[in-house]
């Protein structure tokens, strides 16, 4: 997505060689008009697994994962990082470990949103280590749903996050590789 990569040059921030701010339009203020897009990509590129859910982590996956609910007309679920007083029961839980906030969460999801039959797409702001994606296959894993794919947003393919989910098997898609975020520079794949 050309478009996904000037605005990462053009508003990115790069805060060191492994942490690329991105609140201009993703993490923080929202590109409706970006999401929307990005939002279609994913759609095309997924159709063919005939996914019946999504699912992201809050918050910033949830922008992306709307708009592709929205083109594929399929729900969307997020993980919750935090303990809700009405989300109690039938829990399905996954530990976290955040390398931005240097901190583990648990995330859940109510297990009477997905179902055995489900075919699940993944959505996410950021892969770097693959643990957020991994949390969540722990999660659809827990209802024998099956993985239709993975999308990511941007993918620091210089860590080993998209390696380890594709060597496991997965289809991931992700519309923005970054090579190397050296020299406060993003180069891309």
């Amino acid at each position: 997505m050309e478009k996904l990569k000037q605005r990462i040059i053009n508003d990115g921030v790069v805060l060191s060689e492994k942490v690329l701010k991105v609140d201009q339009f993703l993490n923080h203020q929202i590109d409706p008009a970006l999401m929307q897009d990005i939002g279609e990509t994913f759609a095309n590129h997924f159709r063919d697994q005939q996914p019946t859910k999504i699912v992201t982590i809050e918050s910033s996956g949830i922008a992306p994962a709307i708009f592709a609910g929205l083109s594929l007309n399929v729900p969307v679920i997020f993980a919750r990082k935090k303990k809700s007083l009405t989300l109690t029961e039938g829990l399905m839980t996954a530990d976290v470990y955040s390398y931005t906030k240097q901190e583990t969460s648990t995330i859940s999801i109510a297990s009477k949103f997905l179902e055995a039959s489900d075919h699940v797409l993944i959505i996410d702001d950021f892969l770097a280590n693959g643990q957020a994606a991994l949390g969540l296959i722990k999660i659809i894993e827990q209802t024998q749903a099956k993985v239709a794919g993975i999308g990511i947003v941007i993918e620091k393919a210089f860590q080993d996050g998209g390696k380890l989910l594709r060597d496991k098997g997965y289809h991931v898609e992700s519309l923005a590789q970054i090579k190397s975020l050296a020299n406060k520079q993003v180069t891309f794949l």
